[in-house]
């Protein structure tokens, strides 16, 4: 940025009059009327002439090559400055010019003039924070209410919706899934993040099948459903500065529903990051190397100290920047150095301990100042350092955004795929879950009940989104009993079943060892051939 653009152009406003008749005299530039006599006062630079004045130039009938006064070598020349000619354009009968600054231009510096914010070295005003109070509700609710009001049937219908819409465009054949079939799917992600297998797969492969949520579904509508899923119209989205545009209604819905939760008064912001290792994502994925998960998506998150996160926020990037003295320069003055700046209100804090910190606050000040301990490698010893007020508050009441991460990663919704925003999707899921357990545990203790653990919370949840299950599948022999040839008897039964054998063949007979249904008549004898090898 050039300092003419930083501190603004200050305009001319001389005024010179001009004479009815210009031959009678020159027109008289000075400032001061009175000090006819003073040669030093006349304007410097004499080749000048203002824009306007060119387009009148013939109107003057004293010669451009007429010489000024001369001045002395030794005297100073005060110079005023030059005179911008303001002539009155209806006498002259001339146009005025066009401004030199398109409309454009003009309204793009009165919306960078009205979003700068000016940072100063001053500290804010501490005030006392008063401690929240909440009226204990009538009954505890169900968890599949306390999920409901986070994750909303607007928002299934929505996925549905969007699922639906995303098949069409690229099958051109629509996948008809509905509301009750995606809170199946939702059922089923949240018991793979409870009971986690190594492999999809595993939980219907018959070693290893998982009828709780294998009876759900079939594999291959599972996966069917995971591959077109989706959160927003891509045909309406193209060339959308927002980059996240792919996840971004799905977040805004649970943001808007995070903002009805009643909170208390001391609030966090921090990061979180949602892991990702794919490169799909470009510059999107951010790397934090002291964390757990240190590839993924950063998410900015308000929470309360109680763990319920009220808003967050998608990172796409820095926007705006407050200089701060760097690092190195504040480790050079020693630990407990810190550096700070306001504006509106806002605080923003470097402080060097082990590493240097940056912190923002609107509550809580440097002042007053506190002292830590720390171990002096030098001396041997502790050693007390100066320690500002806003660090000491934020220390006590930041354990909101942590809380959250550990309840979100204990059962974390398995969300690995070849699609970037799947894993925010999974993370908008798990959040759900994790809000409100933290409001179910609330209200529990309002009115003096045990609450129930996080995993039958989830369970619970589960339970309840389930529409429908599948008729369960007996289980296949293992070859070492079925083909032992010890105890294999048929047994009729009331009830018909589908032969193991042949995929056509329906029988009343079924092996008392094995426990399965198979032919036994003479057309077909499933029953012989099924335990030979």
């Amino acid at each position: 940025m050039d300092a003419k653009s930083f501190y603004g152009s200050r305009p001319w406003n001389f005024l010179a009059l001009v004479p009815e008749d210009p031959q009678d005299s020159e027109a008289d530039l000075s400032d001061d009327d009175d000090d006819d006599d003073d040669d030093d006062d006349i304007i410097g630079d004499p080749d000048y002439l203002p824009k306007q004045a060119e387009m009148i130039r013939d109107l003057s009938t004293e010669s451009d090559e007429e010489e000024m006064p001369s001045t002395s070598t030794s005297a100073k020349r005060k110079i005023k400055g030059r005179k911008t000619l303001k002539i009155a354009m209806e006498e002259l009968d001339v146009a005025p010019m066009s401004p030199p600054f398109t409309k454009k231009k003009k309204m793009a510096e009165k919306k960078d003039k009205e979003a700068r914010r000016i940072w100063k070295h001053v500290d804010i005003e501490e005030f006392q924070v008063p401690d929240s109070s909440f009226a204990p509700p009538d009954a505890v609710k169900t968890p599949f209410q306390y999920f409901k009001r986070l994750f909303t049937d607007e928002m299934i219908q929505h996925i549905a919706h969007q699922t639906n819409l995303y098949s069409v465009q690229e099958l051109g054949d629509l996948i008809k899934t509905n509301p009750g079939e995606i809170e199946d799917f939702l059922a089923m992600l949240l018991l793979m993040g409870v009971f986690d297998f190594p492999a999809m797969e595993d939980y219907w492969h018959p070693a290893s099948r998982f009828n709780m949520i294998a009876d759900i579904m079939p594999q291959k509508r599972f996966k069917q459903l995971r591959h077109y899923i989706h959160f927003n119209d891509n045909q309406q989205c193209d060339g959308s500065p927002d980059r996240f545009y792919k996840i971004r209604p799905l977040f805004e819905m649970l943001r808007k529903q995070c903002l009805l939760i009643p909170s208390t008064y001391k609030h966090s912001v921090d990061e979180v990051m949602v892991s990702y290792k794919g490169t799909r994502a470009g510059n999107l994925r951010q790397y934090i190397a002291n964390k757990p998960d240190k590839w993924g998506f950063k998410v900015f998150c308000r929470a309360s100290s109680s763990g319920i996160i009220h808003d967050l926020l998608l990172y796409q990037g820095p926007k705006s920047r407050t200089h701060l003295i760097e690092d190195k320069e504040l480790m050079e003055r020693g630990r407990g150095a810190l550096d700070y700046k306001s504006a509106e209100g806002v605080l923003t804090v470097k402080w060097y301990d082990n590493k240097c910190v940056t912190l923002l606050s609107n509550a809580c000040g440097i002042m007053p100042l506190t002292s830590v301990q720390r171990w002096s490698k030098d001396e041997k010893a502790k050693i007390a350092v100066p320690c500002p007020s806003l660090i000491a508050a934020y220390n006590q009441h930041m354990g909101g955004i942590d809380l959250s991460d550990m309840l979100v990663h204990l059962y974390k919704t398995p969300a690995k795929s070849r699609r970037w925003y799947f894993p925010l999707f999974g993370y908008v899921l798990d959040l759900c879950i994790s809000n409100a357990w933290l409001v179910y545990k609330r209200d529990c203790g309002l009115l003096k009940e045990k609450p129930m653990p996080l995993k039958r919370f989830h369970l619970a949840v589960a339970h309840s989104l389930k529409q429908k299950c599948l008729p369960p599948r007996p289980p296949q022999p293992q070859p070492d009993v079925r083909y032992d040839n010890y105890g294999h008897l048929p047994l009729h039964t009331d009830n018909r079943g589908r032969c193991c054998l042949c995929p056509k063949g329906v029988s009343r007979w079924k092996c008392g060892k094995c426990n399965v249904f198979l032919c036994l008549i003479e057309e077909r004898e499933c029953f012989a051939a099924y335990h030979r090898k």
